[in-house]
């Protein structure tokens, strides 16, 4: 089938199944986009391209399966960087199309000409730069298996505009075969055996459970292992919601911000089962708070993530889901009820103290706990990065939905875009992205966005007028001499919304906490509740 190069990038996302996609135009992905008209897929105009990169994040999370952003050439594709960035710190798929200048004019810092390939090659999965119009069906088909593969992250596909311009014939392949690339999946049947016996020795066991279950769709058998074996769970910022926050074998999350209750339980555990996570300095600033006589299992489909952190007695590279599900076989109950019952004791001391009060400020951690025995059991919420990450993290329980940030790059703006994309897998679902006043600020332009697709998105913005994480932590280690961090009361928050469409809410204390949470929950469409807290209310 004849067809130009640009109506072959469109069949092959029509093949992929890929049904949205998020971009913002430009003069050198025009053929793209002319041939876009002509497609079923659904295409999203972000207001910023870095922000099209966050939306198909959130989408690839809830899906599992790779999302498609796409930029022009030069600044439009350097926008989008910091996106890619993002989901490759956090391992999530995305295909990111980008523009370029003429093949012949690669190289002779022509108008808008940025090596994309070149900047990217750091921090995503893989990157082409398509020189021969021929060759575009196998590189689409590559990239995809490359991003949801293995260790999941975000391939790059850079094309010429004379290259799109070019006819060619069109076949897709039916598979794909990459000497270069082969994961390891089933995990080595020795390694699986000592990690059963080292768990059936313990007294002490604890599973840290991280970003990786979801993506390698290994909640159920980590909860079957957790329930049948009596084994309690931690997790990682990333691996929120792995377990359900009510449930009896989980106790909150590890690391610089996590709980007392979970800390002190990777603090004296006696085997620690790692499962997809990196067991980062976040997690685990302090490799010495773990005790010296500890086994450490670590599982992880990356073998360069095993040991990179941690010492590592017993390694195991492969696919969570078939590795937990084959130590659920064979690990029985551990009748560990006393190390159990003093991690419960521990995590009910867990609490929500705060410079509010109902008559003045917010209680954000008061708030989230509210929020969350209000919000439907599959609700999502997405995070920014700051106090309100921490906040939300430790305090909004989660049932049957998701919780979604960046961990690992902590890019601030990431929540309202990210949202969006989630919006778009299921209009009916009850989405909402909570941010600082200072996160708002550098993603506020998205309510476009949300507006104009009528995207029911719930904003919940915690304004401190500070820049309050920076803030906490200059008190905390520069003697309270704060620089660079007092945002003022500008702009009015719930004005911006106002000024897009969207209705908005202020709550100055929790006197209505619950009366505005329901009006957020309620509200037909798009709205935002904007919190006012006390500037400095800590994470603490």
């Amino acid at each position: 089938m004849k067809m130009t190069v640009a109506q072959a990038m469109v069949k092959c996302l029509e093949q992929e199944q890929i049904q949205t996609v998020f971009g913002y135009p430009g003069a050198a992905i025009c053929p793209f986009y002319d041939a876009l008209l002509n497609s079923p897929i659904e295409h999203l105009l972000i207001r910023q391209e870095q922000m099209g990169g966050h939306c198909a994040n959130g989408l690839a999370r809830v899906t599992g399966r790779p999302q498609v952003c796409i930029a022009t050439s030069g600044p439009g594709a350097l926008n989008l960087i910091t996106g890619i960035a993002t989901a490759y710190m956090d391992s999530i798929p995305l295909v990111c199309i980008t523009g370029q200048v003429n093949s012949d004019q690669l190289g002779k810092d022509v108008f808008q000409e940025a090596d994309i390939t070149g900047a990217v090659e750091p921090f995503s999965k893989y990157s082409y730069i398509v020189k021969d119009g021929s060759q575009i069906a196998r590189i689409f088909k590559e990239a995809f298996y490359l991003a949801g593969t293995g260790r999941p992250g975000p391939v790059v596909i850079d094309v010429p505009t004379d290259i799109q311009n070019q006819t060619i014939d069109f076949e897709y392949p039916e598979t794909i075969s990459m000497r270069s690339y082969k994961p390891t999946v089933v995990g080595n049947a020795r390694q699986i055996t000592r990690a059963a016996a080292a768990l059936k020795k313990s007294k002490r066991p604890l599973i840290v459970a991280g970003g990786g279950i979801f993506a390698a769709g290994a909640v159920e058998e980590l909860n079957q292992l957790a329930a049948k074996a009596g084994i309690p769970v931690v997790t990682t910022l990333m691996g929120k919601g792995a377990v359900q926050d009510d449930d009896p074998y989980y106790m909150g999350m590890i690391g610089t911000h996590g709980v007392g209750s979970a800390n002190q339980a990777l603090a004296h555990a006696d085997t620690l089962l790692i499962a997809g996570a990196r067991a980062g300095d976040r997690s685990i600033k302090d490799t010495g708070i773990i005790a010296r006589d500890c086994t450490v299992i670590h599982l992880d489909i990356d073998p360069a993530e095993i040991g990179k952190n941690i010492a590592v007695d017993i390694p195991i590279v492969g696919d969570a889901r078939q590795v937990l599900n084959a130590l659920s076989e064979q690990v029985p109950y551990l009748c560990c009820e006393d190390w159990l019952a003093r991690l419960v004791d521990l995590r009910s001391r867990n609490t929500t103290r705060s410079l509010g009060s109902e008559e003045a400020y917010v209680n954000p951690k008061e708030f989230f706990l509210r929020l969350s025995q209000q919000a439907p059991d599959n609700a999502v919420l997405t995070a920014d990065v700051g106090q309100n990450q921490i906040w939300a993290a430790n305090y909004y329980k989660v049932k049957k939905g998701r919780f979604l940030t960046s961990g690992g790059m902590g890019t601030m703006g990431y929540a309202i875009p990210a949202a969006a994309g989630v919006q778009t897998a299921d209009p009916s679902r009850t989405v909402m992205a909570v941010c600082g006043d200072g996160g708002f600020q550098m993603s506020m332009m998205e309510l476009g966005t949300i507006a104009y697709y009528k995207l029911p998105v719930k904003i919940i913005v915690m304004n401190n007028h500070f820049l309050g994480m920076v803030k906490e932590l200059q008190d905390r280690g520069f003697g309270h001499r704060e620089t660079a961090v007092e945002l003022g009361d500008k702009p009015d928050i719930a004005g911006v919304a106002e000024c897009y469409g969207i209705p908005s809410k202020k709550l100055p204390s929790m006197a209505d906490c619950d009366g505005a949470i329901q009006w957020l929950l309620s509200t037909e469409g798009p709205c935002l509740l904007e919190c006012l807290v006390h500037p400095d209310e800590s994470t603490l």
